[in-house]
């Protein structure tokens, strides 16, 4: 199944969490729905850049580096973690092979044609979250939208793990957003966006909607402008 190039596709930016990929094992299951959608999304005329991250790849090399040499210089640790979002990428480029861009890319500032119907994005350098990465690609393509597929249900008012007073947020604007997450990223933050990204992405006015990626149904529900499970950030 091959389309044809258009000259400019106006992209929805998606972000996959490395977990969903690869939560242990690889998860085909996962990958099967993703790619459904996705292809039928495609049929009916849209068109996506996805960069995935790194998952329990990367948590294993990180892991493994640690335990055999000691403690590794944070730089090696974030590389690791960049090689597992590019095997994580390759995966996906092989799967969308008939209508995606034939190389994954690595740097969301240059690279992009924009005229592919699909484009697979990986990590690009030490200090950069794909979040970040994912709303570079999106500034660069002209995108509005951006989807970050993880493993929650919507945006809390604080860790609902920690915090049973926690409420669910359905609509937040940006300012409002990066009161509640820190300040700084680093690659251990546990946070539904990353802080430099959302500076970012408040800058460009870009929405982002934060869904759960064992519920693709209602990423389809968002990608097609129906009610949806999840927050909009904008």
């Amino acid at each position: 199944m091959r389309f044809p190039r258009a000259k400019h596709r106006e992209y929805i930016v998606v972000s996959v969490g490395g977990s969903l990929i690869v939560p242990d094992g690889v998860d085909s299951e996962f990958l099967t729905s993703l790619r459904a959608i996705i292809l039928d999304h495609v049929k009916r005329g849209f068109s996506f850049y996805i960069v995935v991250g790194g998952g329990k790849t990367a948590r294993n090399y990180q892991q493994a580096g640690e335990q055999v040499a000691g403690d590794l210089h944070k730089e090696d640790l974030d590389w690791l973690g960049i090689h597992s979002t590019r095997l994580n990428a390759h995966l996906l480029r092989v799967l969308f092979k008939d209508v995606a861009q034939e190389k994954i890319v690595k740097n969301p500032t240059r690279g992009l044609r924009g005229n592919d119907a699909v484009i697979i994005g990986a990590g690009w350098k030490p200090g950069w979250s794909t979040d970040y990465c994912a709303v570079l690609a999106a500034k660069k393509l002209g995108a509005k939208k951006l989807v970050n597929l993880s493993n929650i249900d919507y945006v809390y008012t604080a860790d609902p793990r920690k915090d049973p007073t926690a409420q669910k947020i359905e609509k937040i604007g940006w300012g409002d957003f990066r009161e509640l997450i820190p300040k700084e990223w680093d690659p251990g933050l546990s946070s539904p966006f990353d802080p430099v990204a959302a500076k970012e992405a408040d800058h460009l006015h870009l929405e982002v909607a934060i869904i759960n990626g064992k519920k693709l149904d209602e990423f389809a529900n968002y990608i097609e402008g129906k009610p949806f499970i999840g927050s909009v950030i904008s």
